[in-house]
């Protein structure tokens, strides 16, 4: 159960702690006192949506905190556990933050943990229930939501393990069903990716080939200059027929430079270097004889080199930039024809897996169509209890199994292959009729709160929260509605918003909310009510103007008397 919670420029409310204890609390007040903002505020903290509007006026950021005493929770226990919370005494802390710039801040139990965690856990914690949820009870696609919660651990199990192979099977069905689409264009697609692999193989491309291309029809390009300049080189270097060699010349040098070396280490050193000048320029003689002899320009070679060039670039413009790039695309197309070319065995295989996956899902959906009518059973007769509890004793209520027609094939759902609508008979003798075309506001508040019933005997969270679940009741179902939360508090801690008197003076604990303009600000407070403050409260629920009429006063105290009398009764 929830043991506090803070709240901190959250809409009108500035700063503002709750405490609460057993059984039933109340909160009550004017129409737009704030009474909204604090099951707001319960939203965000359980992992609501983080609405910026909520922020109070001129302030940059708003929190909340909430914390929990789970000592008797296994669920929550477990959840502990697998988050390697040590030392843990079953006592949970939210936390939520939220400012303007979006940064949204979520702590349990003081560790920073995505929304999405905090969630996890306080569906574990707190149940809301916000006064347009019996609306739901107008759209038949959440009835069946409705009864499968109302199943115990086993049809919980059977559940998931529908899930599990629904999960399984439409993984399966939609690589198969790809698959299936891939293989309609296979011969298409065949002969194009044929058609380019033939001509990729043809081409031979390789990596650098261009690159030594561009350099070779370059040098093509500068043919004359090049032959011009080697041949001087050489000429300069080499001997001719009209002119003595360089190297001759530096032989000489080097040779009357020997012939000193006995007179000092300059002369032996300017020989050295004469030499060493001889053998280098000898070996770029050779070099640029080389180049001279091989350097004469092939017409041939080079129309060779600007059609092979021509060649690749025509295959960078159809299948890539660069020659790396086409030969990975070369690669992927051959990985394609091959996966192709082996499409009717994955066909056959994915077929077999995709029949098996169907069967094993229908099998568990027909266990779970049998357990089902079963719950149905079960739970009509718990809601017609529960009714006549809440002053519809008359009312036949009916869990309908829509017919499938024989022979139509239907695609498998993650809760099975059931559809149903709960029907109801409000008056003896009428037919049954569809609850949400039939259902007045007050029935489908009562039925909601019937569910809620059953829920809280069942088991589950701690705490439930009711946010003006009472729209459309009033006078002697409004008594019963009382009646009714107060033994649901008997096993749960319930927080109910509410504007009826019969459900105030119920309560174990009462709050009044009040919205207050103190200086150019308003401020939503919220205080928990003593006796005579309380009297004062549902009097004016009552319709006792500010509270203080005498006969306002006189029912009031009656009522709180009744029913705390009817609360000491059920306890012993």
């Amino acid at each position: 159960m929830i043991l506090s919670m803070r709240m901190h420029n959250i809409a009108l409310i500035e700063e503002l702690t709750l405490e609460f204890g057993e059984g039933l609390h109340v909160m009550t007040g004017e129409t737009g006192a704030g009474k909204s903002i604090v099951v707001d505020a319960v939203n965000l903290v359980l992992g609501g949506r983080a609405d910026r509007d909520l922020i109070r006026t001129g302030t940059d950021k708003a929190w909340v905190e909430a914390v929990f005493d789970a000592c008797g929770s296994r669920e929550v226990a477990e959840w502990a556990k697998a988050q390697s919370f040590e030392d843990f005494d079953g006592t949970v802390t939210l936390y939520r933050e939220i400012t303007r710039t979006g940064r949204n801040l979520c702590r349990i139990c003081g560790v920073v943990m995505p929304v999405a965690q905090l969630k996890e856990v306080a569906a574990l914690l707190m149940d809301v229930h916000g006064q347009h949820d019996a609306q739901f009870l107008m759209n038949p696609q959440y009835h069946l939501l409705f009864l499968d919660a109302a199943g115990g651990e086993d049809y919980q199990a059977l559940l998931a393990r529908v899930d599990e192979a629904y999960q399984a099977f439409i993984i399966n069905h939609r690589q198969y069903g790809r698959l299936v689409r891939e293989n309609e264009k296979k011969q298409y697609r065949m002969e194009s990716l044929k058609k380019s692999l033939d001509e990729l193989k043809k081409a031979k491309l390789k990596a650098g080939e261009e690159e030594a291309l561009a350099a070779e029809k370059e040098r093509y390009r500068h043919a004359e200059k090049i032959a011009t300049a080697v041949q001087t080189a050489h000429h300069a270097i080499s001997a001719s027929e009209d002119s003595e060699s360089v190297l001759t010349r530096i032989k000489e040098a080097s040779g009357a430079l020997k012939n000193l070396v006995v007179l000092g280490e300059p002369y032996a050193s300017l020989s050295q270097r004469c030499e060493s000048a001889y053998y280098e320029l000898e070996e770029i003689g050779y070099e640029l004889s080389g180049l001279a002899e091989g350097g004469e320009f092939d017409p041939a070679r080079a129309e060779q080199v600007e059609t092979r060039l021509d060649l690749i670039k025509r295959m960078e413009r159809k299948y890539g930039d660069t020659i790396p790039e086409i030969l990975a695309a070369q690669e992927q197309m051959e990985e394609e024809y091959d996966n192709f070319a082996s499409m009717d065995q994955q066909l056959a295989v994915m077929g077999a897996e995709h029949k098996r996956l169907l069967a094993a899902y229908r099998a568990l959906a027909r266990q779970l169509t049998e357990a089902r009518h079963v719950l149905a059973d079960a739970f009509e007769k718990s809601m017609m209890t529960q009714l006549k509890d809440l002053g519809m004793g008359s009312t036949v209520f009916k869990v309908s199994f829509a017919l499938r027609p024989e022979g139509k094939v239907f695609m498998p759902q993650s809760v099975g292959d059931d559809v149903i609508e709960f029907m109801i008979s409000p008056n003896p003798g009428e037919p049954l009729k569809p609850l949400s075309k039939i259902a007045s506001g007050g029935e489908l508040s009562r039925m909601m709160l019937a569910i809620k019933s059953l829920e809280a005997e069942k088991g589950g969270v701690g705490t439930m929260v009711f946010d003006e679940i009472d729209t459309g009741i009033s006078g002697r179902m409004a008594q019963v509605v009382a009646e009714k939360m107060a033994i649901i508090a008997r096993n749960r801690q319930v927080i109910c918003v509410t504007h009826l008197p019969q459900i105030a003076a119920m309560a174990a604990h009462q709050f009044l909310v009040e919205k207050r303009v103190e200086g150019e600000r308003t401020n939503t407070s919220v205080h928990s009510l003593d006796q005579d403050a309380r009297i004062s409260e549902v009097a004016r629920m009552l319709g006792g103007a500010d509270g203080s009429e005498d006969s306002a006063r006189s029912h009031a105290a009656h009522m709180l008397d009744v029913a705390r009398q009817m609360r000491q009764k059920a306890e012993s």
